[in-house]
C-alpha cells in the first residue's frame, strides 16, 4: 500500500454570498488579485471566483446573488475549518492593525506565537482569518518547515513549553552547519576578543 503524496495546497474553496462581497474582501482587503471567474461546474446557479493569495495557488469562492452575508462565526465543531492563515511580510504585518482599524474591522490585536506573530479577524461571512508573519527567514536551501522541525526538536530536548526565538536561532545555526562545509577544524563558538 502506498501513500497519496501531496505536494502543497492546490486550492481552498469557500461558500460565499454575493459576488461583490467576495471581491471586496479577498481583493479589496487582502489584496489577492481576482484572476478569473466561471460557473460552478457542479451547480449552475453559482459562480466560481478565483483569487491568487500571493503564491500562485488559489483561493476560490462559490457565490450566489441570492445569498447575503451572515454576521456570525462559522462553525468550529470537529470536521469544520477553524481558520485560514495567510502569510504577510513583516512590514505589512506592522501596518495590519491600523489598516483593519481604518475599516472598523474588529480584530484580536497582535498575538505572540513564539515563532511568528498573528492577528485574527473575521471575513464578512464569519470565517476566522489569520494574518501571520514569521520572525525568521530560513537559510538558503531550507524552508520554514525545516527550521520549525529542527526548532521543535531543540525545544523538546530542552523541555521548553513552546518554540521561542532562541530555538529558531539555534535551529538555523544547526541547519547551516549540517549543510555548509568549512575549512575550519573546529566549528564551536569562539570569543576572539
Amino acid at each position: 500500500m502506498q501513500k497519496l503524496q501531496s505536494q502543497g495546497v492546490h486550492h481552498i474553496t469557500l461558500v460565499g454570498a454575493g459576488r461583490q462581497t467576495s471581491i471586496d474582501f479577498w481583493e479589496g482587503v487582502l489584496g489577492m488579485p481576482f484572476i478569473f471567474e466561471q460557473p460552478n461546474l457542479d451547480k449552475a446557479s453559482e459562480s466560481h471566483l478565483y483569487f491568487d493569495p500571493g503564491d500562485g495557488r488559489l483561493i476560490t469562492v462559490f457565490t450566489d446573488e441570492s445569498r447575503t452575508p451572515v454576521q456570525r462565526r462559522t462553525p468550529t465543531e470537529p470536521g469544520c475549518v477553524h481558520h485560514i492563515a495567510f502569510a504577510v511580510s513583516r512590514v505589512t504585518f506592522l501596518q495590519a492593525v491600523a489598516r483593519l482599524d481604518e475599516r472598523a474591522i474588529k480584530h484580536s490585536g497582535v498575538k505572540d506565537r513564539g515563532f511568528m506573530d498573528s492577528i485574527y479577524f473575521e471575513d464578512p461571512l464569519g470565517l476566522l482569518i489569520e494574518l501571520a508573519s514569521y520572525r525568521f527567514e530560513p537559510p538558503t536551501g531550507f524552508t520554514h518547515a525545516d527550521v520549525l522541525m529542527q526548532a521543535h526538536k531543540l525545544r523538546v530536548a530542552r523541555g521548553d513549553y513552546n518554540i521561542a526565538e532562541v530555538h529558531l536561532a539555534d535551529a538555523i545555526q544547526t541547519l547551516v552547519e549540517w549543510s555548509r562545509a568549512t575549512l575550519s577544524d573546529d566549528r564551536t563558538p569562539k570569543n576572539p576578543y
